[in-house]
């Protein structure tokens, strides 16, 4: 038999979680929020009778509890949890955060529970889900042996693989994640705004990039971020580089100095795949912080006057 779980905080994470881990055999103790009715929403989804606003009824009842409420709030949740005598003296403690550590769970560690960080390292946008986000992904652990040892069977039973975190690493590989899926997005913005200066109607403009960015992701997966690298500057192409500043300059100006920074790290990628000589990167380099700095200034100057 699983163990008994609950959940507390109902949003998208928690929400996830809830569905799934029952779907996977876990035995629902009871689901607590601050707002009863996003509680109970979760509950209907799972056809349970066990929702709360007060967490600590649900909690005593669970060998797994999930802190899902946002960073800001977990700490105060798992305390006034504790105060209450909420977590059973064996049971496991664990928060979802990708950047606090195990440690602001200590008061149910003086409650007798094991604690740890569990967090799955994907884009939860919404609390409706069509399928198991859970599958297929990697769920990074910290904290106790044996909170750690109870998150990666639970990761395990949701379909996703597990690798552990330093638990002083947690802010380097939060801001791996934040790379990783926000400034992507950050990134497509700039790619879609250029494509639509260039004429391309916005209905079009993310289709007609896909089957791109597509193909740049599964060369990366295949080749490392080396061997994907394509483009002018890879080639050293110092024209067609000049071409585009001088039309981004032109069209977008606020876009010239991300485009700068952009192509700056791009030279390095370029320079560890081998294909740019030491006198192609010295100009590619001056080109890119050709007047850098007033970009940035311009760039302020004109997002503040709109």
């Amino acid at each position: 038999m699983k163990p008994s779980f609950a959940i507390v905080g109902c949003g998208r994470v928690g929400s996830a979680l809830a569905k799934y881990l029952a779907e996977a055999g876990y035995i629902p103790a009871g689901l607590a929020s601050k707002s009863l009715s996003s509680a109970k929403r979760v509950a209907d989804l799972m056809g349970s009778v066990n929702f709360t606003d007060t967490a600590w009824k649900v909690t005593r009842k669970a060998d797994i509890v999930f802190i899902t409420t946002p960073d800001s709030t977990i700490k105060e949740a798992c305390d006034g949890i504790a105060v209450k005598n909420g977590f059973n003296s064996g049971s496991v403690v664990l928060h979802c955060s990708a950047t606090l550590t195990s440690s602001i769970l200590l008061s149910a560690k003086k409650c007798g529970a094991a604690i740890g960080s569990m967090h799955p390292l994907q884009s939860f946008a919404s609390t409706e889900y069509s399928h198991n986000p859970f599958s297929g992904i990697v769920t990074s652990v910290e904290g106790d042996d044996k909170a750690m040892d109870t998150a990666r069977l639970v990761a395990a039973d949701l379909g996703s693989g597990c690798i552990t975190i330093q638990t002083e690493a947690k802010i380097l590989y939060h801001a791996s994640a934040v790379v990783a899926s926000n400034y992507l997005v950050t990134l497509l913005a700039l790619s879609l705004n250029l494509i639509r200066q260039a004429g391309v109607p916005a209905d079009d403009a993310f289709r007609s990039l896909k089957p791109l960015i597509d193909g740049t992701l599964s060369n990366i997966e295949k080749m490392g971020v080396h061997g994907a690298l394509t483009g002018p500057i890879a080639r050293g192409d110092i024209q067609t580089i000049e071409n585009h500043l001088l039309e981004i300059g032109s069209k977008t100006p606020q876009l010239l100095p991300l485009y700068k920074i952009l192509g700056l790290y791009t030279i390095e990628i370029a320079k560890g795949k081998g294909t740019l000589s030491d006198t192609v990167c010295e100009s590619l380099i001056k080109l890119f912080l050709m007047n850098i700095s007033q970009d940035s200034t311009d760039s302020g100057d004109l997002k503040s006057s709109r």
